[in-house]
């Protein structure tokens, strides 16, 4: 009866093969994390972080373009969902508390949120952020009836402002590389400015607000993730 012959110990052992949806969400988060730092990232940068050949790509993706439309999409999502419940009586502090949940999950959202701004991509990034969207314009528009928030311009226009500082504090402070803390104070300043208060206004409102600290933001922030991975 033939013997099936030992493995030759020189020989090292394959690794066992990952199935296909494996394979996809490690190629997902090896993009988000190669975008995040270069936007410019290669499909073989990509690959290679996944533990992948840059051939493999293809038996999930068209194209690159294809690849970044989902890492997009999903990072669009993820941010949307850490966003819906942040509320607060107060407009201005709502509208901190948007800025800061942003700052907090900079790692994973960078690139999807300034696409949702600006880049070739924003339409279809930025639907997935449309009901964030309309939370923040609720909360200006509450904040106008209050008169806590500019009246001199338009809801709409005050809205875009608030979403386009900050995500250029995103793109600032990582090109500085501020600090967490750093940056958390940096995004709230930026969003309240946008919204029509002046720096030491903002600063004191910032400091007398409890919900506001750094610990308190990146605690819910971290809950509301777990919370919705599950």
């Amino acid at each position: 009866m033939p013997t099936t012959p030992a493995p030759d110990p020189a020989t090292p052992a394959r690794a066992p093969r990952r199935d296909a949806a494996a394979n996809r969400e490690a190629l997902l988060v090896a993009a988000a994390a190669a975008l995040n730092e270069d936007i410019d990232a290669s499909l073989e940068a990509i690959a290679a972080r996944a533990g992948l050949s840059r051939r493999s790509v293809y038996g999930h993706f068209a194209n690159r373009d294809e690849l970044l439309i989902d890492v997009f999409t999903r990072g669009a999502a993820r941010l949307a969902a850490l966003l819906d419940p942040v509320s607060h009586p107060d407009a201005r502090v709502e509208i901190a508390l948007f800025g800061a949940t942003l700052w907090a999950e900079v790692e994973h959202i960078r690139v999807s949120a300034a696409l949702a701004v600006r880049g070739p991509h924003r339409e279809l990034v930025g639907s997935a952020l449309d009901p964030a969207r309309e939370r923040l314009r609720e909360t200006v528009g509450r904040g106008k009836a209050d008169g806590t928030i500019r009246a001199d311009l338009d809801q709409e226009t005050v809205t875009r402002l608030i979403e386009h500082a900050a995500v250029s504090v995103l793109d600032e402070a990582t090109r500085a590389k501020l600090s967490d803390r750093d940056g958390h104070r940096l995004v709230i300043l930026a969003a309240l400015s946008a919204a029509g208060m002046g720096w030491r206004e903002a600063g004191d409102l910032l400091a007398g607000t409890p919900e506001l600290a750094f610990d308190a933001v990146q605690g819910t922030s971290q809950a509301t993730t777990e919370a919705t991975t599950r």
